[in-house]
């Protein structure tokens, strides 16, 4: 199971990677797409929504079950991954990669302190 140590965590298997403008990048973890099994679906959230930090902003539908996914920061979606809404199974391929969800700006709260490094979430799954 593949946990870069280059973004933060959160415990609903979130991941957030600090973008170089500040904005804030999300997608699910390695760990997640493993136990969703084969993702079929998945439905974004509009750009411009406000979201606080642990609300629900989309759902991913699997063989095996839908599931919500969470902000793991506060602020705008400011960019949503269209690539996933034709290629959703980009989410099992390539998690940390293509497979991310949308691109939050946290205005001024943008610290992802509260959030798991690697060891910590690594620590988590097992």
């Amino acid at each position: 199971m593949q946990i870069p140590e280059d973004r933060k965590y959160a415990e609903n298997h979130e991941w957030a990677l600090l973008l170089d403008d500040g904005t804030v990048r999300v997608g699910i973890t390695d760990y997640a797409q493993d136990a969703l099994g084969d993702i079929v679906f998945v439905d974004l959230p509009e750009i411009g929504r406000q979201l606080d930090a642990g609300e629900s902003f989309g759902e991913v539908e699997s063989t095996k079950s839908v599931s919500d996914v969470y902000a793991p920061v506060a602020g705008s979606i400011t960019t949503r991954n269209e690539a996933l809404v034709e290629s959703p199974e980009l989410i099992n391929s390539d998690p940390y990669g293509d497979g991310w969800f949308v691109v939050i700006d946290p205005g001024d709260s943008g610290s992802l302190d509260h959030l798991m490094d690697a060891a910590e979430y690594t620590a988590h799954t097992e």
